[in-house]
C-alpha cells in the first residue's frame, strides 16, 4: 500500500487544497530554481514524487514494523541515565535518514532539502497512518530543528542542526512536572546563572516524550523570578557535556498505548544549560513549539482515523452476516458513510490549516532573521497567523476526539475480532489516548478556543453586535455562491446563539429587549472579570469548540466545492452531519446557560 499514489483524496488535496501560488515564491523566489525546476508545476511534481517514495515506505515498511515496535518498545534506560534505542526504532531511523526525512524542511545550508513545510507535514501524516508511535519519535527531529533555527544563535545552529539532519541527535520539549501539568505556571524547576553566562538547572520533569534524544528545551524559573507564567524562562541543555551525562533519564513510563514512543522522567542536577531568548520569556517561546505540536497532533489523528477505517473497510467488505457483506447491511452502510464523511471533512480542514501554517511559519522565520517583510508579506503574515491561531486548538481538540471515537467504531466493525491483537485496530485505538492527552488535553484546547473567541469579540463588541444585525440571512439573498451563502447563514446562527448564551449567563434582566440593550456592555472586559459568571460561560467551552470546528470545516469544504463541482457531494454529506449537531449545541446553550 502506498499512502500517496494509492490515495486519490491525498493526491487531490495536495494539488488543490494547498496555496502553492503563495507558498512556492516564499521558498523559490525565481525560476529556474538552483536545482533546475522551471515552473510551479515541475516543483509540485517533484514534491509528489517525494511523497510517493515516503508513502511507499510508510505504507509498507513502517506499517509492517508497527506491531513489533509496539511489543518490543522504543528504548531502555542504562545505569548512567542515558538511553539505549532498541532495534525496531533503530532500523526506522536509519531508513528515515536514507530517505532524508529528518532534513526534509531544513535549510540546505545545514544539510537539509529545504522543502516547504506543507510537504513535510503530509509526509508526517503518512508515518502516523502507519504507526502513531513512529511519527511521534520522528516528529521530534524536525520540531527541535525548527526551534533551534528560529530561536538559537548561529554557532548553536551550525553545530547541532547537521547532527539532527544526520539522524544522530534529536530532542524533547520539557514542560510537565509532577505537580505542574496543564498548570505550567506552577512548575518548580530552577535555574541559577553562572559567571560564564550559562545556567545550572535543578528539578524533575515527567511524561517527557523522547527525553533520551540528546537535547532538551526546558522550562525553568530563574531564582528570584516572579511566580506564574511571567517568571518562566526557556533553556537548551545537551545530554552529554564533555562526554558525561548532563541530565539523567530515570524512567521510561509503561503506557496503555504508544509503546513505541519513549515517555520519560528526567532529573536535572546542576545541569548546564544556555538561555534561549530573554529571561522570563520562556513560555511565550515554548508556545511556538507547542502550537506546532498541536497541529501535528491533528495530523496524527487523521492518520489514526485513516488506519482504523482502512481495517474496518477491508474487513467488512469480506465478512458476511445475514447473507450479505457487513458493509452492505443498511445500518452499517449508513454509519460507515458518516464515519468516512467525518474523516474526509477533517482531512480537508487539516490540509487548509497546514497551508496557512506553512505561510505563517516561513514569514515568521524571515521576520525573525531579517525583520524585513514587504507590505504584501506583512498582510499575508497577519492573515495566516490569525487563521493558524484560531485553528490550532480546534484541530487538536476535534482531531483527537474524532480519532478516539472513530477508532472505537472501527473496533466495533470487526466485532470480537476487533478486540484481538491479531487485528491491529486494537493497537490503533490504544494509541489514540496519547493524542487526547499530550500537548494539552481536549479541555485545555476547548478553553483556549473559548478564550481566543471571546478576546476577538471583546476587541470590538459594537462590531460584533452590528454583525449579528447585518448578517441576517435576508442580507445574503444576493450571494451567488450557494456554498458561501450556506456558510454565512450558519455563521449568523452561531453568532446569534453565542450572543444569547452570553446574555443568559451575564444579565439579570428579563426580556429579550432588555437583554439586547445591554449586550454591548456584557461583551466588555469588566463583565468578564466576574468569576462566577465567567465560569458559567466557560462550562460551554467544549461545545463552543465543536461548533467553531464544524463551521471551519463547512467553510473549507464550501471553498473546495466552489472550485470543483465533484467536491459538492462531500460538502452536502457533511452538512447532513453538522446541522443537527449545531442545533443540539444551541439547544444546550439555551437550556443550561
Amino acid at each position: 500500500m502506498n499512502y500517496f499514489s494509492d490515495a486519490p483524496e491525498w493526491q487531490y488535496l495536495f494539488k488543490n487544497a494547498i496555496n502553492w501560488d503563495t507558498i512556492i515564491p516564499l521558498y523559490y523566489p525565481s525560476f529556474p530554481t538552483t536545482h533546475g525546476f522551471n515552473n510551479k508545476e515541475e516543483l509540485i511534481s517533484f514534491f509528489e514524487q517525494i511523497l510517493e517514495t515516503t508513502g511507499k515506505w510508510a505504507g509498507e515498511t513502517v506499517k509492517a514494523r508497527a506491531m513489533e515496535l509496539d511489543e518490543v518498545g522504543c528504548a531502555k534506560v542504562r545505569p548512567d541515565g542515558s538511553v539505549e534505542l532498541l532495534e525496531p526504532i533503530q532500523k526506522t531511523y536509519l531508513e528515515a535518514k536514507q530517505l532524508e526525512i529528518f532534513g526534509a524542511s531544513v535549510d540546505e545550508k545545514y544539510g537539509g532539502m529545504g522543502l516547504p513545510i506543507a510537504v513535510s507535514m503530509v509526509l508526517f501524516e503518512q508515518i502516523a497512518r502507519a504507526c502513531i508511535s513512529t511519527s511521534t519519535q520522528i516528529g521530534f527531529f524536525t520540531s527541535i530543528v525548527d526551534m533551534i533555527e528560529r530561536f538559537c544563535d548561529e554557532e548553536t545552529k551550525s553545530r547541532l542542526i547537521p547532527q539532527i539532519v544526520a539522524g544522530t541527535l534529536s530532542g524533547s520539549m520539557c514542560l510537565t512536572e509532577p505537580d505542574a501539568g496543564s498548570d505550567v505556571g506552577a512548575l518548580r524547576a530552577t535555574a541559577e546563572k553562572q559567571s560564564d553566562g550559562t545556567y545550572l538547572l535543578n528539578g524533575t520533569k515527567m511524561f517527557i516524550t523522547n527525553a533520551g534524544g540528546g537535547l532538551g528545551f526546558i522550562l525553568a524559573r530563574i531564582k528570584g523570578a516572579p511566580e506564574g507564567l511571567s517568571g518562566i524562562s526557556l533553556f537548551l541543555a545537551e545530554e552529554k557535556v564533555n562526554g558525561k551525562q548532563n541530565y539523567r533519564v530515570t524512567k521510561i513510563e509503561e503506557k496503555m498505548g504508544m509503546h513505541g514512543s519513549m515517555t520519560c522522567e528526567v532529573v536535572y542536577e546542576n545541569t548546564i544549560a544556555s538561555l534561549v531568548g530573554q529571561e522570563n520569556e520562556g513560555f511565550k517561546i515554548m508556545l511556538h513549539l507547542m502550537n506546532e505540536a498541536r497541529i501535528s497532533v491533528g495530523l496524527q489523528s487523521i492518520g489514526g482515523i485513516e488506519a482504523g477505517l482502512d481495517i474496518a473497510r477491508s474487513y467488512t467488505e469480506v465478512r458476511k452476516q445475514f447473507g450479505k457483506r457487513v458493509i452492505d447491511l443498511p445500518l452499517f452502510r449508513r454509519n460507515f458513510n458518516d464515519w468516512e464523511t467525518e474523516q474526509d471533512a477533517f482531512r480537508a480542514l487539516m490540509m487548509d490549516t497546514i497551508s496557512s501554517f506553512d505561510i505563517f511559519q516561513r514569514l515568521d522565520l524571515k521576520q525573525r532573521h531579517t525583520n524585513d517583510l514587504s507590505d504584501i508579506e506583512k498582510r499575508l503574515f497577519k492573515h495566516h497567523h490569525e487563521i493558524v491561531r484560531a485553528r490550532t486548538p480546534l484541530v487538536k481538540y476535534s482531531g483527537s476526539e474524532m480519532y478516539a471515537t472513530l477508532s472505537t467504531k472501527a473496533i466495533q466493525s470487526l466485532g470480537g475480532y476487533g478486540y484481538m491483537k491479531e487485528y491491529e485496530v486494537e493497537r490503533i485505538h490504544r494509541d489514540c489516548f496519547g493524542s487526547l492527552l499530550y500537548e494539552g488535553t481536549s479541555q485545555i484546547q476547548a478553553l483556549m478556543a473559548m478564550k481566543d473567541y471571546v478576546k476577538k469579540v471583546m476587541r470590538n463588541p459594537a462590531k460584533y453586535v452590528q454583525g449579528i444585525v447585518t448578517g441576517h440571512p435576508i442580507g445574503n439573498i444576493a450571494e451567488k455562491s450557494e456554498f458561501k451563502k450556506t456558510y454565512l447563514n450558519l455563521q449568523y446562527d452561531f453568532q446569534k446563539n453565542f450572543a444569547s448564551l452570553v446574555l443568559n449567563c451575564f444579565t439579570p434582566e428579563s426580556g429579550l429587549l432588555n437583554k439586547l440593550s445591554h449586550l454591548n456592555d456584557y461583551l466588555n472586559k469588566e463583565y468578564w472579570q466576574d468569576s462566577e459568571k465567567l465560569e458559567k460561560v466557560m462550562t460551554h467551552a467544549e461545545t463552543l469548540c465543536q461548533a467553531l470546528t464544524m463551521l471551519e470545516m463547512i467553510q473549507v469544504l464550501g471553498k473546495h466545492a466552489e472550485k470543483d463541482p465533484a467536491r459538492k457531494k462531500l460538502f452536502q454529506n457533511y452538512l447532513l452531519l453538522a446541522l443537527p449537531r449545531l442545533e443540539a449545541i444551541y439547544k444546550d446553550w439555551e437550556l443550561r446557560a
